[in-house]
């Protein structure tokens, strides 16, 4: 059977796999962004308190190996490599390997739930400029579209949460409020994208698979001006708010995040739940995806479908 491409490309943010990467990276993600020095340390320290790296780039691999391993196993056994925007293996390496093995068509795989500018548009033109980079040798890449409403990614979700939802007492379960949060973007830039409407579609169905009617939205890991509009309510802000009400326990489910990197264990497993215990609510964090086996039986359907439709178009 000739299959339509030769490999997949999982193409992820990246992150500093150790101290003395940390500073370097923030100055790549944040170049050209008039960002004061202080905040930079701020950020930095958020690293340093999670173990001095982030866990991102570790966790894609895993996902990769797994995802490369179930696509075997449903007859389709193509190479899965891993591409990063700020971190090794940054674009440039991996289309070199790719194409020092022979391949000439990936199917790309951007590791984002919900699209934006940010998380989808621009990983496209990094991509295609390490591919211009890289000349005529330079692999073709085509791209899945996007999951955040497949059956897959919400049953992911709905075991996650069961499982945490186990740790709340049984007559509080279907009362503890479930707060859906994603990554808070500027006003302007959400309005241009399906961003909210995808994340509230994702929780709705989400809620609705564990039959759960008590949920919320709220965003988190907001930068930039604080007098500029940014997506809320923020988490924080929320708990305060459901605490003040007199609510006992809440769940975190970080559902716009495929892993669990800096911005869900620091901002959510330190600051909000430091938040959560000042407020006298007890706090509750479901896993990203990570490597999970239904989220990589997910990734494997999409790529699969993606590629049945371009043999069919041929």
């Amino acid at each position: 059977m000739t299959l339509a491409y030769d490999a997949v490309l999982l193409i992820a943010f990246g992150g500093p796999t150790g101290p003395e990467e940390i500073r370097p990276f923030l100055e790549r993600v944040t170049k050209g962004i008039p960002i004061p020095p202080e905040r930079l340390e701020e950020v930095a320290h958020h690293y340093e308190a999670v173990g001095g790296k982030s866990p991102l780039n570790e966790i894609t691999f895993r996902q990769a190996n797994a995802l490369q391993e179930s696509l075997k196993k449903k007859g389709t056994p193509l190479p899965v490599y891993v591409g990063m925007r700020n971190g090794s293996p940054f674009f440039d390496e991996t289309f070199k390997g790719i194409a020092a093995d022979g391949v000439t068509r990936a199917l790309g795989v951007i590791l984002s739930v919900l699209r934006t500018e940010a998380s989808w548009e621009r990983y496209q033109q990094n991509v295609a400029d390490a591919r211009a980079a890289q000349g005529p040798d330079a692999p073709k890449i085509d791209y899945c579209g996007g999951w955040h409403n497949h059956p897959r990614f919400i049953q992911t979700w709905a075991e996650q949460l069961d499982a945490r939802l186990a740790k709340i007492p049984p007559d509080k379960r279907l009362t503890t409020p479930i707060i859906f949060t994603a990554h808070s973007l500027p006003v302007p830039m959400a309005a241009r994208s399906p961003y909210v409407d995808q994340l509230r579609e994702s929780a709705r169905l989400i809620a609705q698979q564990l039959n759960h009617s008590h949920w919320f939205i709220a965003y988190q890991s907001r930068s930039g001006k604080p007098t500029d509009p940014w997506l809320e309510p923020d988490v924080g802000d929320l708990i305060r708010d459901l605490g003040s009400k007199g609510v006992s326990d809440i769940i975190i489910a970080p559902i716009g995040f495929v892993c669990d990197h800096v911005e869900v264990l620091y901002d959510l497993d330190i600051e909000a739940k430091q938040i959560a215990e000042s407020s006298g609510v007890g706090f509750v964090r479901a896993a990203c995806p990570n490597d999970h086996p239904t989220f990589i039986e997910m990734l494997a359907e999409v790529i699969q479908d993606t590629m049945k439709n371009a043999e069919d178009r041929e």
